[in-house]
């Protein structure tokens, strides 16, 4: 998929820009690639669990996703936010992926790595050659779930690039779509995922993708939107919770000139 397009003001857009409160901001056309809105979106910062939408590409394009994954315990320690698997238990890679993508949970985020790479170390390895190959060339990533690491950043151009290449997945298109789904575990217990993407819930043109917190990168959000046929991504990085639903949902109907 070709590079962004910097090209500013937006003409097209008829209207300012709303006001983005958050470190850095962009919106992009994902059809052309054209850049609509750019607030400091070269600025390296920490994006959280944002950066699981690259996981989820490389495993999906890994392909075969109803392959089993065996947990390991190696896979369990990566706190806070979890689903609690248990080691030896058995799980296809498309129902990990989904529980990544909705729940945001840590330790799958180390299963699937494990599983795709060997290690999550070799994972980041191909995380990192995987974003330099769209030209997201100002990111380096340390781990699968953006957990804080020493080295670990990306901006919100980078960000944007991955998305709209996570975008063109169909398989990645419908899991973060997904409002809800029923994650059924190994040993027979059933848990509702509740997508943690407020504005897919709110917003009816949001169609994805994903969010992030720690305390490092701040409230981040990549949300995608679609409406008369046209379809844009936002990224905005180091908001808080106060204002990071509102802004992106501004973005997207700026962008989408709802």
């Amino acid at each position: 998929m070709a590079a962004l397009v910097f090209v500013l003001p937006c003409a097209e857009a008829g209207i300012p820009a709303p006001e983005v409160h958050g470190a850095s901001a962009i919106v992009v056309d994902v059809q052309s690639g054209r850049v609509l809105y750019n607030k400091n979106s070269r600025e390296r910062r920490a994006v959280a669990s944002t950066q699981k939408l690259l996981t989820a590409l490389l495993v999906a394009e890994s392909g075969n996703l109803d392959a089993p994954v065996t947990i390991k315990s190696e896979d369990t320690t990566a706190p806070p936010t979890k689903l609690y698997l248990k080691a030896g238990h058995v799980y296809s890679r498309r129902e990990l992926m989904q529980a990544l993508l909705l729940r945001s949970a840590n330790d799958v985020a180390r299963a699937l790595a494990r599983d795709n790479a060997g290690s999550v170390e070799a994972f980041a390895e191909k995380m990192n050659r995987r974003a330099r190959s769209m030209g997201a060339t100002s990111s380096n990533f340390i781990n699968p779930n953006g957990l804080p690491a020493d080295g670990q950043y990306s901006t919100a151009r980078d960000m944007a690039i991955i998305a709209r290449n996570a975008y063109a997945h169909p398989v990645i298109r419908q899991m973060v779509a997904t409002q809800r789904a029923e994650f059924h575990f190994a040993d027979g217990r059933v848990r509702e995922m509740v997508n943690t993407n407020r504005v897919l819930h709110a917003a009816p043109f949001c169609n994805g993708m994903k969010t992030g917190y720690t305390d490092a990168a701040g409230h981040c959000l990549v949300a995608s939107g679609h409406a008369n046929g046209k379809d844009v991504i936002t990224v905005i990085l180091g908001s808080n919770k106060a204002r990071v639903w509102n802004d992106s949902r501004k973005l997207l109907e700026w962008g989408l000139k709802l």
